[in-house]
């Protein structure tokens, strides 16, 4: 009788255990991924093929990686419109110098991150200054954006030096290639994973989210991580438009064009909240993939383009219902 009093206490630990991992926001991604590889493996099974994989990686490392500063800005409560085109003028700023005015490779880099972070500081400076909504700001911002990009490039620009195109590089894996951009990735998630989770400037951006007026009184400066989030997440539209280029092998003025709606779509299906002060970095890699395995996966099964379009768009708004019937729940 006693051993079977004791078992009770363990048993009702382990079920505690086992509903607090099915309520993280990155599980119901995950689990998604899963039915969603297994279904269209079913379907053609070229899908699950090592170098099927490794193409479903390179198509969404760029995507992912701009993701990660989107999330950053989501868990703060806003968002930003302006990250695709902003991406794409740090592409041709790079490249342009580099090979049209002779500029050295690395500073020919580091001039499109100051471009990419000059965006954020803009964005950051605008909302906590002036009071203007992040949507406002970012969509006039993404404007900006797409009339410079055409003013500075309306061609594609090749011939890249060897540093531009580092991130696409190859490396035997598994029975396949990968890109250094594709694995890359996994570093940056990782890393942001450990600053989110670790770090005293991690636990402020979500507590700004959760209720930015409770963290102001909490002696969090509100307004300085604010600005400091939008200038990082233009450093990670630096580092994206920089795998990109990588990967295509050229600067191209009309890459990014809906890379906004593709890293928003990444961070909402990853689990994050729109509301802000919820979600988790990993989650937002595993949304960026689900995309890819959908666009992949349609493609192989032979479906029309625009049903690929279609199928993400009701994968959105399937996430934010949920998330909004969660916040419903908790209340």
């Amino acid at each position: 009788m006693a051993s079977t009093t004791s078992r009770r206490p363990t048993l009702t630990l382990f079920y505690r255990r086992i509903l607090r991992i099915l309520a993280s926001p990155s599980i119901g991604p995950l689990i998604a991924l899963v039915l969603a590889g297994l279904f269209f493996y079913s379907q053609n099974d070229r899908f699950l093929q090592p170098i099927n994989l490794s193409l479903i990686l390179q198509q969404t490392s760029w995507i992912a990686v701009m993701a990660i500063g989107q999330t950053l800005i989501i868990l703060t409560g806003g968002i930003d419109l302006s990250s695709g085109l902003v991406m794409a003028f740090g592409t041709v700023i790079m490249t342009k110098f580099a090979v049209v005015y002779g500029f050295d490779p690395i500073i020919s880099i580091a001039a499109g991150f100051a471009v990419t972070m000059l965006f954020g500081l803009v964005n950051g400076l605008l909302i906590t200054q002036l009071r203007l909504p992040p949507f406002i700001v970012t969509l006039g911002t993404l404007n900006i954006a797409f009339a410079l990009t055409r003013l500075v490039a309306t061609t594609t620009i090749s011939g890249l030096p060897p540093a531009q195109l580092i991130f696409g590089e190859r490396l035997d894996l598994l029975g396949t290639t990968f890109t250094l951009g594709s694995l890359f990735v996994f570093v940056l998630y990782l890393f942001m994973w450990f600053f989110l989770r670790e770090t005293a400037f991690g636990r402020h951006i979500y507590a700004i989210g959760g209720d930015s007026e409770a963290a102001r009184l909490m002696g969090i400066p509100v307004n300085r991580v604010l600005i400091l989030v939008y200038v990082t997440a233009g450093f990670f539209y630096g580092v994206a438009g920089w795998i990109l280029v990588g990967r295509i092998g050229s600067g191209d003025p009309n890459a990014g064009q809906t890379a906004n709606l593709d890293s928003i779509t990444a961070v909402v299906i990853g689990g994050t909240s729109l509301f802000g002060g919820r979600g988790n970095i990993l989650g937002t890699l595993v949304g960026a993939i689900i995309v890819g395995v959908f666009i992949n996966g349609l493609q192989i099964t032979g479906v029309d383009p625009l049903f690929q379009r279609l199928i993400t768009g009701v994968l959105v708004i399937l996430a934010v219902a949920l998330d909004q019937l969660s916040q419903r729940f908790r209340k």
